[in-house]
């Protein structure tokens, strides 16, 4: 990075961690059920807890918004790089894009506006990497979605999903890219498996809950 970009940067760093901290599960449950998410199930404010506590269409619509203002994100750090910095070479626009991608999912997973308490990243991981990424992305969600329709563990499909997401990375983006955004790549997913610690230890319990399962009466 230039440091001639270094108040770009600085821009960037907070447009897409405020556009990523949109608690948007916990305003849908607020604004449809006049509930607080975080009291119901794991607290969680993504789509999972949504889903389990306020419904299909609220779970659907939590995870849709927050993978929409992921992808906003990274389109809003190459539309700012091209804005303000337009003769940055390419290798700085994609730098540019992987910085607002990984401000994007730290925003989500810690919002200022929950006292930095928030959800996991996949839905949101998932739309920034769709824009900076886009095969590598349907890769990992295909690899999720295989893992959820075997299992019905969402724990278990987020993390082999983010886990597999770096390997299709490497593999099928083509072109030239920056060490930089490799390893925002590495680290975003590393960050979702971290997120899902507490249902790592439940799924070696034995007690995580699957999606669909009937509780007891």
């Amino acid at each position: 990075m230039l440091m001639a970009h270094v108040s770009l940067y600085i821009v960037i760093v907070v447009a897409a961690y405020l556009l990523g901290s949109i608690p948007t599960g916990f305003l849908l449950m607020r604004l449809f059920r006049h509930q607080d998410i975080r009291s119901f199930g794991s607290g969680n404010i993504g789509a999972t807890n949504v889903l389990r506590s306020g419904g299909k269409s609220l779970g659907a619509a939590t995870f849709v918004l927050d993978m929409l203002k992921g992808s906003a994100s990274v389109f809003l750090g190459a539309a700012l790089g091209a804005w303000l910095a337009p003769n940055a070479p390419v290798q700085d626009i994609q730098n540019m894009q992987a910085l607002a991608a990984l401000c994007a999912v730290l925003g989500h997973m810690f919002p200022v506006w929950l006292r930095f308490k928030g959800g996991k990243g996949v839905a949101t991981a998932f739309g920034v990497f769709l824009v900076a990424a886009p095969i590598a992305a349907l890769a990992a969600i295909t690899v999720f979605a295989v893992i959820f329709a075997f299992t019905r563990y969402v724990s278990l499909a987020s993390i082999i999903g983010a886990a597999s997401f770096p390997l299709f990375a490497w593999i099928m983006v083509r072109g030239e890219r920056t060490w930089f955004f490799i390893g925002v790549q590495c680290a975003v997913a590393l960050l979702i498996i971290v997120k899902h610690h507490q249902n790592i230890r439940r799924l070696l319990a034995g007690t995580e809950s699957r999606i669909g399962a009937k509780k007891n009466p």
